[in-house]
Formats: C-alpha cells, sequence, structure tokens
C-alpha cells in the first residue's frame, strides 16, 4: 500500500505516465464509499443522463441508499451551485425511476 503523501505526490507530478499509473491503481475505499465519491464527481462535472443512471446503479448496488444518494447531491450542493443541483436531481431522479410529476402519496 502506498502512503498518501506519495500519493499525492505522483498525482501533483501531472507527468502523463505518473497520473495513469497512480488512477488505475486499486482505489483503498470501500466499494460503497467510491461509487458514493463517483456520484458525486458525476453531479460536479454535469454528467449525461445515462451515466446516472450507471452510477446510481453502481451505488445501490454497493449498499447505498437511495437517501444516501440524493443525501450526496445535496451535500455538493454548496459546492457545485444550484444549477448543477437542480440538473443533476432531474437526472438522478430517472436514474432512481422517480417520477416528479407525480406527487408522493
Amino acid at each position: 500500500m502506498t502512503n498518501y503523501r506519495d500519493r499525492l505526490r505522483r498525482l501533483a507530478v501531472n507527468e502523463p505516465q505518473q497520473l495513469r499509473d497512480a488512477v488505475a491503481a486499486p482505489s483503498e475505499l470501500d466499494p460503497r464509499m467510491l461509487a458514493m465519491a463517483r456520484l458525486a464527481s458525476l453531479i460536479a462535472v454535469g454528467g449525461s443522463e445515462p451515466t446516472f443512471g450507471e452510477y446510481a446503479d453502481a451505488a445501490l448496488s454497493a449498499g447505498a441508499t437511495t437517501d444516501d444518494i440524493v443525501d450526496v447531491l445535496v451535500g455538493v450542493g454548496s459546492v457545485v451551485g444550484s444549477p448543477r443541483v437542480v440538473s443533476a436531481a432531474a437526472s438522478l431522479a430517472i436514474a432512481l425511476g422517480v417520477d416528479l410529476d407525480q406527487p408522493d402519496d
């Protein structure tokens, strides 16, 4: 296991091979945490609707709940801003099979 300082150093070098090696190394996060981090990243970059479906499915398969997924969306809101949250909320609703036009019972 490589320590965090070495991993940060390799990522910060910005040398293509170093970056590929660092990114290709297995994550030390558990599958659920990794899936949640990937969802947060997807929200930040404004991912496509099908990609939200893929990553939401991965998060649910890794043990996340639908509440966890929405909590990630809310949690990154102050960083990514309202437009990204609104866009991601609609994509996540589709991914999770939620009809936003249908009121809760």
